[in-house]
């Protein structure tokens, strides 16, 4: 096996964007294994009332909180290493979590999940805007999420044909999604070698108030994850009545639609520029949460489902935003405080919105609506050409500043 690896290895394919898209490959096989299981099995199997389920994703999004310790590892592990030990430890985590059908084991094989993820998600962040240049990196990414949509596509046609057809128990199928992550994982340190950055990364916390503007939009989308991930996901369970095969099948229907429109999106990114992909983003939103908030039919829960879940692809623009105002050897250290401010609501809405999902469900989404207002606030004062030192429209503060274009 390994001799096998080393020969591939020598081939032409060896490239960082080559080893972006296979990581990008590998996520989705546990963590969509994890996430489509997920609302049925603690349903199911261990009776969560959104109240519990709350706390579960508060759980989950601590290590995210934690992020910012990233740049700290960095000075133990190579940044791409790090990547691939954080992407492995994905996969044991999500293998795992079927063996624990109780409330402390879920949680505890969440967090362990979760670990993993949030750790490589800030990695591959960093990595990316460190090796791809600027005219391309929308683009690439717009293709990475098309990867990870064909993987996501695969893992849920996989877990659809499992039980229906074969009937295996949820740990066989959680097992199956986190081993086939970790194989990758150990593929990819074998096959590639280590790229090295164009800039040094600084090994220190950084926070500039020239980036101000990365972080208050890197913080609301974190909110406005949460609304998604957790609760309309556990409306289409607890409220529409959706079996495993229903929400798998839903979720099929977004990666095709994500791999079909990711790298488009990319591309409109790269040529209407970060601020109106952002304003299209938060108007929509706006839309879509007022209407989650209200609806009471299957079919168009399922539909505005679909359509939040495109949105996420235009969360490019955030990163395309930083990539373009910020000091090259700030990338890794600030990959890892936005992170940790993007996870500060997401470690607090889950489980006080869970009990404001108890008294009122539909509330839930109208805070959400109220969350894509300030954001599009937020995203008009992104310049349309921002570089360093022209990271607003405005050069000096608002009041009686003059626009920057």
């Amino acid at each position: 096996m390994v001799k096998f690896v080393k020969s591939l290895s020598r081939g032409r394919w060896r490239r960082t964007e080559v080893l972006l898209m296979l990581m990008a490959a590998a996520v989705p096989l546990s963590f969509a294994t994890w996430q489509s299981l997920l609302n049925n099995f603690a349903i199911e199997r261990i009776a969560f009332t959104g109240a519990e389920m709350g706390v579960l994703q508060s759980l989950r999004e601590v290590p995210g909180f934690l992020a910012f310790t990233f740049v700290f590892i960095l000075l133990i592990l190579k940044e791409q290493s790090f990547a691939l030990i954080s992407l492995a430890l994905l996969g044991v985590g999500a293998a795992l979590t079927g063996f624990f059908p109780s409330a402390i084991g879920l949680y505890c094989t969440t967090v362990l999940m979760s670990i993993g993820y949030h750790y490589y998600e800030t990695a591959q962040q960093s990595l990316a805007l460190q090796w791809l240049p600027k005219g391309e990196t929308p683009v690439v990414l717009g293709r990475l999420l098309a990867v990870g949509g064909f993987a996501s596509l695969i893992a849920y046609g996989l877990i659809f044909i499992i039980w229906e057809w074969l009937q295996l128990d949820y740990k066989w199928v959680y097992l199956a999604g986190g081993a086939i992550t970790t194989v990758i994982a150990l593929v990819a340190w074998l096959a590639f070698p280590q790229f090295e950055a164009p800039v040094p990364q600084r090994k220190t916390l950084v926070l500039r108030s020239r980036y101000w503007l990365y972080y208050a939009l890197t913080f609301m989308g974190g909110a406005r994850r949460q609304i998604f991930v957790v609760f309309a996901g556990f409306m289409m369970v607890e409220k529409f009545g959706y079996s495993v095969t229903a929400i798998t099948l839903l979720f099929l229907v977004n990666q095709a639609f994500n791999m079909v429109l990711a790298p488009k999106i990319g591309a409109l990114i790269a040529y209407f520029g970060e601020r109106r992909a952002l304003t299209f983003e938060y108007i929509g939103l706006i839309g879509i949460f007022v209407t989650y908030a209200f609806v009471e039919d299957a079919t168009l829960a399922a539909v505005l489902y679909v359509i939040d879940h495109a949105f996420f692809a235009l969360a490019i623009a955030m990163k395309t935003y930083f990539q373009k105002i910020a000091d090259p050897a700030d990338i890794a250290p600030t990959a890892g405080v936005a992170f940790s401010i993007n996870h500060i609501a997401a470690v607090v809405i889950p489980a006080a919105f869970g009990l404001i999902w108890l008294v009122n469900p539909s509330l839930v989404f109208l805070l959400g609506a109220g969350m894509a207002a300030i954001s599009l606030a937020f995203s008009r004062l992104i310049p349309t050409h921002p570089e360093p030192g022209k990271e607003l429209r405005w050069h000096k503060p608002l009041f009686g500043a003059q626009p920057a274009d």
